[in-house]
C-alpha cells in the first residue's frame, strides 16, 4: 500500500521543531480537517483564518478518522485530508487502512497524534502517510507543515510584499513608499519593484522622473497571457535594482477591478523579485483590504490631525484582527512639526492608536525640490535625517536590523483623543 497517500517524509515535525521565521503561502488547493478534540478544531479554525491559508478552500468537522472514512465512501477526496488520532495505535492503523481503499492516490494525509512513537511514524510513513504531528498542534505549526509539503523544507522564500497606505488623502504615503523602494534597492541593494496602484492618479513616474508607456493595468487586462516574460517587458526600470510597474494615470477609463485581480500579478513578482513595494491608492475597496491582509507587511501613513487619527486607528485595529499572527501595522506620523499649525502631539497620536511611530519631519523645501526634480530624498540629501530615516525604516520592513524603538509614556489629555483612544473597533 506504499505511497497511497502521497509522497513521504523524511523526519516528524514537532511543535518544537517547527520553523515558522518564513512561511510559504499554500497554493490553491482543498482541505479537510476531522478533528477529535476542540482545542484542534480551535486551531484549525485559526489556520483557516491565516492570510497564508488565503487561496486554501477549508472544511474543518468532528470524527477523526471515522468521519473522514464515512465522508469520503461516497465523495471525491480533497487535496489534503488532517486526521486527528486520540485512539490506540491500532485503532489508527485499521481506519488509515480503511481510508486508503477510498482515497485517491494523489491525496496527502496528515496525521496528528497525541503519542510521541518513533515505531508508529515508521509504520505510518510505510504507509504512505504525508506527515505525523504530535499534539497540541498549533495553527503557525500546521501551516508551516503544510507549506513544506507542497513547496519542500529547503524552498526558495518569496519575495516580501511592503503595502503602504495612507490613513487620509494627501497624507504623502505615496511619497513614502517611493522613498522606501528606492533606500531598500540603493542602500541594501534588495532588487525591488513599485507597483503603483493609485491606478488615475499615481504619481511613481513623476516621482522618478519617468513616464512609462505600460504597467500594472496591461498586466492585469490579459490574465490569460501573463507570464514572467510579459512581466518583465512591463516594467520600468528606474535605478539600480529598482523597477516600476506604473499606473496608467490617466481618467480615461474607469478602474473597477475585482477583489483578487492582481493576485496572479504579485504571485509571479514574488517568485522572481526579493521584495515589492505596493503604493496603494487612498480608498477602500474590496481589491484594497485584500492587498493590505495579504500582504507581509503594512506601513500605514498619517498627518498629526484629527481625521488622520480616527481613520488611522480603525485602520489599525481592523487589521491587527484580520491578522493576527503578523507584524502589526508600522505606523509613520509624516509631516510632523508644520510651522503654526496645531497638531495632535506625537506621543497622544501613537497612545490613541495604540502603535509606536516612525516620526518624518516637516520640510517644504526638501521634499518639494524632491518632487519636482523626480528625485528621492537621498539623491538630494544623501546624509540628513530624512535619509536615516528611510534606512531604517527600509532596514527594519526587510529584517535587516532592529529600530531603536520609542516609548510613548505622555497621558492622554484632550477630550476628542480619549474618546477615539476608547472606541471600540
Amino acid at each position: 500500500m506504499s505511497d497511497l497517500f502521497g509522497t513521504r517524509r523524511p523526519a516528524p515535525v514537532s511543535n518544537e521543531d517547527a520553523q515558522l521565521s518564513h512561511i510559504v503561502p499554500l497554493p490553491r488547493i482543498s482541505l479537510q480537517v476531522f478533528c477529535e478534540t476542540p482545542e484542534f478544531a480551535a486551531a484549525m479554525e485559526a489556520a483557516a483564518a491565516d492570510r497564508r491559508m488565503s487561496k486554501v478552500h477549508v472544511k474543518v468537522q468532528m470524527g477523526g478518522a471515522p468521519a473522514a472514512v464515512e465522508a469520503y465512501s461516497e465523495a471525491a477526496t480533497p487535496n489534503v485530508i488532517a486526521i486527528e488520532s486520540v485512539g490506540s495505535r491500532d485503532m489508527l492503523l485499521e481506519n488509515l487502512d480503511r481510508l486508503s481503499s477510498v482515497c485517491d492516490p494523489d491525496t496527502k494525509v496528515v496525521v496528528i497524534g497525541h503519542v510521541n512513537d518513533v515505531l508508529l511514524y515508521r509504520e505510518l510513513m510505510r504507509r504512505g502517510i504525508s506527515e505525523y504531528l504530535i499534539a497540541p498542534v498549533d495553527h503557525l505549526t500546521f501551516i508551516q507543515s503544510l507549506s513544506e509539503l507542497f513547496h519542500g523544507e529547503n524552498a526558495e522564500p518569496l519575495g516580501r510584499v511592503i503595502a503602504v497606505y495612507g490613513a487620509k488623502g494627501g497624507c504623502g504615503a505615496s511619497t513614502i513608499a517611493h522613498n522606501l523602494a528606492w533606500t531598500i534597492a540603493r542602500h541594501l541593494e534588495i532588487a525591488t519593484v513599485i507597483v503603483d496602484l493609485d491606478l488615475a492618479y499615481g504619481t511613481a513616474g513623476l516621482d522618478f522622473n519617468q513616464d512609462p508607456p505600460q504597467g500594472i493595468v496591461d498586466a492585469v487586462s490579459t490574465p490569460e497571457r501573463l507570464d514572467a516574460t510579459l512581466l518583465e517587458r512591463l516594467l520600468s526600470p528606474l535605478a539600480d535594482n529598482l523597477n516600476l510597474l506604473a499606473a496608467p494615470a490617466t481618467l480615461d477609463r474607469l478602474f473597477d477591478f475585482e477583489e483578487h485581480a492582481f493576485d496572479q500579478v504579485l504571485d509571479h513578482l514574488r517568485s522572481s523579485v526579493p521584495c515589492i513595494v505596493l503604493d496603494l491608492a487612498h480608498q477602500w475597496s474590496a481589491s484594497v483590504r485584500h492587498l493590505l491582509l495579504a500582504a507581509d507587511h503594512i506601513v500605514l501613513v498619517a498627518e498629526p490631525d484629527l481625521a488622520n487619527l480616527r481613520n488611522a486607528k480603525s485602520l489599525h485595529e481592523l487589521l491587527k484582527s484580520a491578522r493576527p499572527n503578523d507584524a502589526h501595522p508600522r505606523l509613520v506620523l509624516n509631516k510632523t512639526g508644520v510651522p503654526k499649525r496645531p497638531e495632535i502631539g506625537v506621543a497622544d497620536f501613537a497612545k490613541a492608536v495604540g502603535a509606536e511611530a516612525t516620526l518624518i519631519p516637516y520640510d517644504a523645501q526638501l521634499f518639494g525640490q524632491a518632487a519636482n526634480n523626480g528625485q528621492m530624498i537621498s539623491e538630494i540629501q544623501a546624509g540628513g535625517k530624512h535619509a536615516e530615516i528611510f534606512q531604517l525604516l527600509a532596514r527594519h520592513l526587510t529584517g535587516r536590523s532592529e529600530i531603536r524603538k520609542t516609548k510613548f509614556a505622555l497621558p492622554l489629555k484632550l477630550p476628542f483623543l480619549k474618546k477615539i483612544a476608547s472606541r471600540k473597533g
